[in-house]
Parts: C-alpha cells; sequence; structure tokens
C-alpha cells in the first residue's frame, strides 16, 4: 500500500450497501452556530458514484410538489448515519428518468423482503 491508500483506508467508515432504486434516510449532522443538530432527508437513490473515499451517492425527493435533489459523499464525516427503508427493482444503474414522472407514474416495484428462516 502506498501512502494514499494508507490515508485514504483511515477515513472509511463503515456504511450499508447501497444500490440505486432504494429509499433511504440519510441522518446528517448540521452545525447551527455553536449547536449541532440531526438533520433527516429521506429519499429514493438515483444513482452512485463509486470512487474509493471520492464516493458519492444522489437522492431525490418531492417536497411540497417541488423535487429536491442533493448529493452525498458517502464517507463524509458529516453523514451520522444511512438507514435502508426500502427497495425497488431496477434495472439501469441511474434513475435520471424519474425526474420527468409524476405522481404514480414515479413509483417503482418494491422487491420482496428475505426474512432469515426461524
Amino acid at each position: 500500500m502506498n501512502a494514499m491508500d494508507t490515508i485514504e483506508a483511515a477515513q472509511l467508515v463503515e456504511r450499508p450497501d447501497l444500490r440505486p432504486g432504494q429509499t433511504v434516510r440519510v441522518h446528517v449532522k448540521v452545525r447551527e452556530g455553536e449547536k449541532e443538530r440531526i438533520q433527516v432527508f429521506e429519499g429514493l437513490i438515483i444513482g452512485l458514484h463509486r470512487g474509493g473515499v471520492g464516493s458519492t451517492f444522489r437522492v431525490r425527493k418531492v417536497s411540497f410538489g417541488q423535487g429536491v435533489e442533493r448529493i452525498f459523499p458517502l464517507y463524509s464525516p458529516s453523514i451520522d448515519k444511512i438507514e435502508v427503508v426500502r427497495q425497488a427493482r431496477v434495472r439501469r444503474a441511474k434513475l435520471y428518468y424519474l425526474r420527468e414522472l409524476r405522481g404514480k407514474a414515479a413509483r417503482l416495484r418494491e422487491k420482496p423482503r428475505v426474512t432469515p428462516p426461524a
């Protein structure tokens, strides 16, 4: 390992396996003056950019009828945690076509949950 790999390995944090089509709840640390609070951003992953420490994921939600997208660095210390709420069955890596769809047309087919045998 060279020097860059050792520095990057120290910054890697355990994150869930993210895929396009997942609905995630991202808990982001927000600083307001001296105080720090956690703000939750829940939406659909429409794209991933993989690149080691520089990995990012794009989350889209509709808020008050307006589409909002946000790009999060995957290994950022400002992200407290990422929860996967549900998974959809998708057949492509980038779901940018959902930007033009509205209402029921923007729904994705949910992937059945696999529960381990008890």
